[in-house]
């Protein structure tokens, strides 16, 4: 699919923004293939693939959406905030992780422990009060990806309220699909994009608000997805899409996300709170924390052996100090 000329344009401004990275004047087409197990080391960086091969800092700005798979890793990652007079705070500290194709990697830990920072930082949407330090690479190498190969789904749903489902969709389509399709090319990519998030039922009610009634609450979380899968970007952050919404609704949105992530090949990297069981078993990977530290990353699966675990340990501790020391 040839690029767009236009830039990339939603009925509501798109927070999406490139990744922040070293740049370079070369261009690099990374390829990268036959992963298909969880490393066993706890954290684990590809080598940089292409080629030829391509310097340690590298651009790749020419991706096209949906041709591109992206293993998104970060290392010793730490975030402060400055207040000025009031000095500093230390928000992420020495965060290592990895997203992979395909999967959903969620953040995870209650209110205040860095889960939105987390997200801004690999997404390059940190303020100018904020202070990183690390690495963060894809494929391997610090690259840059343009915005159009990456979406960034706020939590708040920024929609117009007057319009339809598949009028937000369409209008969306007709300024961020590329110029070479026709218009019924792309309402017909609208359509399917409507009909994979399931919102095919609404497509003709308004969207609505606080004023006007429409769509349910997790409908126009899903409408605001759409704007976003409309590019087919290879990397996706979600700043937590299940907040405000019964269990029901959070299901159906997270299960449609990760039958996309596994269809297409998309890297999805959630920050999510509170989530149903049935939610959580949807999830490949879990980074969880604490204080801005990482307390788990690995597995979903794993998690609850690794707490077991930890729990077990905490207790056989206390109670061999409280046997062999009473008094103290």
């Amino acid at each position: 699919m040839a690029a767009s000329p236009l830039p990339r344009w939603a009925p509501t401004p798109s927070p999406t923004k490139p990744l922040r990275s070293t740049t370079s004047s070369s261009t690099a087409m990374v390829s990268w293939r036959g992963w298909s197990a969880w490393p066993s080391s706890p954290i684990f960086f590809p080598r940089c693939l292409s080629d030829s091969e391509p310097p340690a800092s590298g651009v790749v700005d020419d991706a096209k959406p949906g041709t591109t798979e992206v293993f998104l890793t970060w290392k010793d990652l730490s975030v402060t905030a400055m207040n000025g007079r009031k000095g500093r705070a230390v928000i992420l500290d020495g965060l290592s992780g990895y997203a992979r194709p395909g999967e959903v990697l969620a953040l995870m830990g209650p209110s205040g422990c860095g889960k939105t920072t987390l997200l801004d930082t690999l997404a390059g949407r940190l303020g100018p009060n904020m202070k990183e330090s690390g690495d963060i690479m894809i494929n391997g190498c610090r690259q840059k990806i343009a915005s159009r190969t990456s979406a960034y789904v706020t939590q708040e749903d920024v929609l117009m309220v007057t319009l339809t489902v598949a009028e937000a969709v369409h209008y969306s389509a007709e300024l961020q699909l590329p110029d070479s399709l026709t218009r019924a090319e792309k309402r017909s990519w609208a359509d399917d994009v409507i009909k994979q998030m399931g919102l095919a039922a609404v497509a003709g009610t308004r969207i609505g608000g606080r004023v006007s009634k429409g769509i349910s609450g997790g409908q126009r979380k899903r409408v605001s997805i759409c704007i976003e899968l409309l590019a087919s970007p290879p990397l996706i952050f979600l700043d937590e899409p299940t907040s405000g919404l019964d269990s029901a609704a959070s299901y159906h949105i997270m299960s449609r996300i990760a039958g996309i992530a596994k269809r297409n090949g998309t890297t999805v990297v959630a920050a999510i709170h509170q989530p149903s069981t049935e939610v959580f078993e949807l999830f490949h990977g879990l980074c969880l924390l604490a204080n801005g530290k990482t307390v788990y990353f690995g597995p979903a699966s794993k998690a609850m052996e690794f707490i077991s675990s930890a729990i077990f340990c905490f207790f056989f501790h206390f109670f061999l100090y409280t046997s062999i020391w009473p008094n103290r």
